[in-house]
């Protein structure tokens, strides 16, 4: 099939592509220019944020499936759907789980009651829209140049969904990580390790909070099989099975380091401020994946441990360049398990 990728050269996109190309489609990828891939596709070469200045040349490559990898707003969606009406027959979208209502709650946003658990695709959506503050949408941009001002998932979906002359798949997104993640999520523990750390800070609070993750060439896998499958149609969860605490993926990703050290748990008002998560982590973010496995027979093609490894690896390999969203104050560290 012909498919194109907008946005296919990024962190889920590189590995979206190989993936397509191992199965023999043939691919075209919308992108920046910024940066080279590797394999057989037409690149083609413009700004998401001005889609319908591209509009002729991607028509042009005459695409059965669009993957859209980087929607930020209902515009966004909205100039997708005008695209995606040159003729292509089926279209999938990249979301998130912060489209529940779980998402405000944390973050706070949303009054009443915990969100019941886990999270289906039926579970309900946040009330309030564009959760972001300015200063956080341009933090996000320095990380993620397709984020626009109006950023909101739910929009997005909003738009797409509306379109109804159209077959539309909605795959909303657990926390991934993975080689050339962006936000470098296993950073933070890593770097503590390398820098012979003994032991590792976690307030209470944090250290119990589960929420879904989901390791980069699954999810691209789940994409792709998603992507190719003529009973594709809908919202699909995408991450692991099982959501694991705060505590245990810690202690996941030291035994993985080959680190013998202790993760130490402190009452919040003991733990450094830098490493206290804002938010009411009683309301955490598991999700039920089971529909994609059901439907399509999903199963993870990396186990968990090889993901972490590969990511470890990726991570001890690669310099930090640019914004990282944390913070290292070993003194405080230190103060505070002297303290215990």
């Amino acid at each position: 099939m012909k498919i194109l990728l907008i946005g296919g050269t990024g962190f889920i996109g590189r590995f979206l592509a190989a993936d397509l190309a191992r199965r023999g489609h043939e691919l075209a990828i919308f992108h920046r220019g910024a940066t080279k891939l590797d394999g057989p596709h037409v690149s083609i070469t413009g700004d998401r944020k001005r889609l319908a200045e591209s509009r002729d040349a991607l028509r042009a490559f005459g695409p059965e499936i669009i993957v859209d990898l980087v929607l930020s707003s209902g515009a966004q969606a909205r100039d997708l759907v005008e695209l995606a009406r040159g003729g292509a027959r089926h279209v999938v979208a990249l979301s998130s789980m912060d489209v529940y209502r779980a998402c405000g709650v944390l973050h706070r946003l949303e009054p009443g009651p915990l969100e019941p658990l886990p999270l289906t695709e039926e579970s309900a959506l946040r009330t309030k829209l564009q959760t972001y503050p300015p200063q956080q949408i341009e933090g996000l941009r320095q990380i993620f140049g397709w984020v626009d001002d109006d950023y909101d998932k739910i929009p997005v979906e909003q738009a797409l969904l509306g379109a109804r002359e159209l077959r539309t798949t909605i795959l909303r997104l657990p926390m991934v990580y993975g080689p050339f993640d962006p936000l470098r999520r296993l950073h933070p523990i890593v770097r503590r390790i390398d820098d012979g750390r003994r032991a590792l800070l976690l307030p209470e609070p944090l250290a119990a909070w589960r929420a879904t993750r989901g390791y980069v060439e699954n999810v691209a896998a789940a994409i792709a099989l998603a992507a190719c499958s003529e009973a594709s149609a809908g919202i699909y969860n995408v991450g692991e099975l099982d959501a694991r605490s705060e505590l245990e993926w810690a202690r996941l990703v030291g035994a993985a380091a080959g680190w013998d050290g202790e993760v130490v748990v402190l009452p919040e008002d003991a733990t450094p401020p830098h490493l206290r998560l804002p938010g009411n982590t009683d309301q955490h973010w598991i999700a039920e994946t089971s529909r994609l496995r059901r439907e399509f027979g999903f199963v993870e093609p990396v186990a968990r441990d090889e993901a972490i490894r590969r990511t470890i690896a990726w991570e001890r390999a690669t310099p930090v360049t640019g914004f990282v969203p944390y913070a290292f104050d070993y003194a405080a560290e230190d103060a505070a398990l002297r303290r215990g």
